[in-house]
């Protein structure tokens, strides 16, 4: 007698019908199984957990520690009752053949399921240990597990629903392919998402921890996440902006890293000055600007080429337009010259100029460019103020003028 057929008999031996014996028989099987799958996968677990925690303890590498947190070890525990349910199958449900087939096909499932679980824990904490790594903590790790998981899944859900529907693989598959073009369709926007995150690790066109700017989505921060299908920014004002990751790649966007990465950040920045406030400057009008301590020894060097060039070329300067002059402007241009490249807070090593742009409807553009020491934001924005402060101050001892539109102050000395 097989214990398969054992308890049937002793049902069958105490007067109960052949029939009813065999539907008790198969449930208390059932029963019998399920406990003892509960009781195995419980004890492997426990078991796989604790090997696992010793075997990391004694490791120098913190891979196995994100096994664990991931749960690996629990995951790969279930395959064992996993596959003592599959072996007993047959004794359970040995006179119910529909009913054996059936529940094989879930089983078969469930392993499909089973081990797409085991990849993506396994996937989770590869993710997590290569974000430790330096030279891979910059790198959209996510876009490429998503990338992965997805086709795992489809090809996943597909062979589950090929198990249920009792349709070969190949055959499947092959119907599946004329289907194509409408999961192409489908997925438009992951394929897309997968071709620019693969541009964009290959180019190396943003990292996490990179300032971008994106205008056309109001992106002003750093990136702080790249997946499939979005790229996340925290803007300054701790808001966040989701980019499509082909947008990356189809758009224009400004990345700041360029600048991080220099010895200084960019002061680019112009005054207009009114056209009709720009002169020659008289004699008198040198000796006053000699008082000023940063271009005086500049005025004495190049007043004196100049009236030494006048004088050698007998120039008639009862017109000032006669001959080489000094103009307020160019004076003015050569001062914050000097007072920038004693500034503080300007890098010396890198470029420094003042120069004049093209006029313009609202005067002349007088352009400061240079670079700060300091690349942090709030310090930048300091250093550039400062310097505008003493510009815009030091305007008016030039005899010069900036522009500007007129305001109810400009007309408060007109009577009516």
């Amino acid at each position: 007698m097989t214990m398969k057929h054992f308890i049937y008999d002793y049902l069958v031996e105490t007067g109960m019908s052949a029939v009813y014996a065999k539907y008790l028989n198969m449930i208390i099987l059932l029963i019998a199984l399920l406990v003892i799958a509960f009781l195995v996968d419980y004890i492997i677990k426990k078991i796989f957990i604790k090997l696992f925690t010793q075997f990391t303890v004694k490791t120098k590498t913190n891979f196995d520690n994100f096994l664990v947190s991931n749960r690996v070890p629990q995951n790969i525990a279930h395959i064992i009752p996993l596959i003592f349910g599959l072996e007993f199958i047959p004794i359970v449900f040995q006179d119910f053949p529909y009913f054996e087939n059936m529940v094989e096909k879930g089983f078969k499932v469930f392993a499909i399921i089973l081990t797409l679980w085991i990849v993506r824990s396994l996937l989770n904490a590869l993710k997590d240990y290569f974000k430790t790594l330096p030279r891979l903590r910059d790198k959209p790790i996510d876009s490429y597990i998503q990338v992965f998981m997805i086709f795992a899944w489809v090809l996943g859900i597909l062979s589950a629903f090929a198990i249920i529907t009792s349709i070969e693989f190949i055959k499947f598959f092959t119907t599946l392919g004329a289907a194509s073009a409408i999961i192409i369709l489908v997925f438009r926007d992951t394929i897309l998402g997968f071709v620019a995150s693969i541009q964009v690790s290959i180019n190396d066109m943003v990292r996490i921890g990179d300032w971008i700017t994106f205008e056309k989505y109001g992106a002003d921060g750093d990136v702080i996440e790249i997946n499939l299908s979005t790229v996340k920014v925290q803007n300054f004002d701790k808001t966040i902006t989701t980019i499509p990751t082909y947008a990356l790649i189809s758009d224009s966007f400004k990345n700041w890293r360029g600048m991080e990465r220099s010895e200084g950040r960019r002061i680019k920045r112009a005054l207009n000055i009114k056209l009709d406030s720009v002169s020659y400057l008289t004699k008198e009008e040198v000796d006053t600007l000699k008082n000023i301590s940063l271009i005086s020894s500049y005025l004495e060097t190049r007043q004196s080429d100049i009236d030494s060039y006048n004088s050698e070329q007998n120039i008639n300067k009862d017109i000032l337009l006669n001959g080489r002059n000094l103009t307020n402007i160019g004076v003015f241009r050569k001062y914050l010259e000097t007072y920038i490249e004693n500034h503080s807070g300007v890098n010396k090593d890198m470029m420094i100029m003042v120069r004049q742009l093209a006029p313009t409807a609202h005067g002349i553009p007088l352009e400061i460019y240079a670079f700060s020491s300091d690349k942090r934001w709030k310090n930048y924005e300091y250093i550039m103020a400062d310097i505008f402060d003493h510009t815009i101050a030091a305007v008016p001892y030039f005899n010069l003028e900036i522009f500007e539109y007129p305001s109810n102050s400009s007309f408060k000395d007109f009577k009516a």
